[in-house]
C-alpha cells in the first residue's frame, strides 16, 4: 500500500498495552527497529498528569508502569531518512507524536479526537504535496434517482469499469428517508463529465440536478421524464440519418 499511495494512515493500536501493537507490526514489516524517540518521552513526561490511583509513579524509576508507557515512546527509526521527517508533532499542547514511515505511513491514535486534531495538523505537510490542494480543477456532476441502490448497482459497476480509465470516479449515495438516491460523477474533464450526462441518466432513470436537495419531486415524474428524453434523443437520430 505504501508503494502504491502517497499517503497512508492507520488508526489505532499505539497505545502501552499488550494489544497495543501497531508501532511494532509496521517496524517489522519495514525490517526497522523500534527505538526510544527522546522527544516523544519528553514531552510526555512534561505534559502527563499524574493519575490518581497512580499517585507514586516515577518517570525515572524502573517500573511496569513506566515500561508501559515507554511502549508510545518507542517508534519505528529509519536511519536511511531525516529523523526530523519520521515524528511529527502538529500541536505544541500535545505530546502523541505523529510516526511516519517510509516517507508516507502516518500512524495515528485510535481516540477519534486526537485523530482528527492530528490528522488536521497535518495539513501543511499534506497540501504542498497535492497539484490541486483546493480541488478546483476538480468537478463533479450529480444526479438524482428514483431507483434503489440496488436498481443502479449493475449499470454502475459497468459504468465505472468504462469512466475510470479516463480519471472519473462513480459515486452512489442513498438518502435516507428521502424519495430519490443520489449518483455522482467526479473528474478533471469537464466536457467528457458533460458527455455522459444523457447516458447516465438513462441508465439510472433519473435526472441531472444542481445539488442532493434537488429532484425530490414524485419518483414516477423523475423517471417518465428521463423515458422521455431517451426517446426524444432516439427520435432526433433517426431525423438525422439520411
Amino acid at each position: 500500500m505504501s508503494d502504491r499511495y502517497d499517503f497512508v494512515v492507520t488508526s489505532g493500536g499505539i497505545g502501552p498495552t499488550h494489544d497495543d501493537i501497531t508501532y511494532q507490526s509496521i517496524a517489522k514489516a519495514f525490517n526497522l527497529p523500534l527505538k526510544l524517540h527522546q522527544e516523544t518521552f519528553d514531552k510526555m513526561k512534561l505534559m502527563s498528569k499524574v493519575h490518581p490511583n497512580q499517585p507514586k509513579f516515577d518517570w525515572d524509576v524502573d517500573s511496569p508502569a513506566r515500561r508501559a508507557k515507554l511502549r508510545m515512546a518507542e517508534l519505528p527509526i529509519d536511519e536511511s531518512r531525516d529523523l526530523k521527517k519520521q515524528a511529527l508533532f502538529p500541536h505544541d499542547d500535545l505530546w502523541v507524536p505523529v510516526s511516519v514511515v517510509n516517507g508516507n505511513i502516518h500512524i495515528l491514535p485510535g481516540i477519534p479526537r486526537l485523530f482528527q486534531r492530528l490528522l488536521e495538523g497535518l495539513k501543511p505537510h499534506i497540501l504542498p504535496r497535492l497539484s490541486d490542494p483546493e480541488g478546483k480543477g476538480t468537478h463533479r456532476v450529480l444526479f438524482s434517482t428514483p431507483l434503489p441502490e440496488s436498481g443502479v448497482a449493475d449499470y454502475l459497476t459497468t459504468l465505472a469499469a468504462k469512466v475510470g480509465p479516463k480519471g472519473v470516479k462513480v459515486g452512489s449515495y442513498p438518502r435516507w428517508g428521502k424519495k430519490n438516491n443520489t449518483v455522482t460523477l467526479v473528474g478533471r474533464d469537464l466536457d467528457y463529465l458533460e458527455s455522459l450526462v444523457d447516458e447516465v441518466q438513462a441508465g439510472i432513470q433519473g435526472l441531472r440536478v444542481d445539488a442532493e436537495s434537488d429532484g425530490e419531486e414524485d419518483p414516477k415524474q423523475i423517471k417518465k421524464q428521463a423515458t422521455e428524453d431517451a426517446n426524444k434523443d432516439t427520435a432526433e437520430q433517426v431525423v438525422e440519418k439520411p
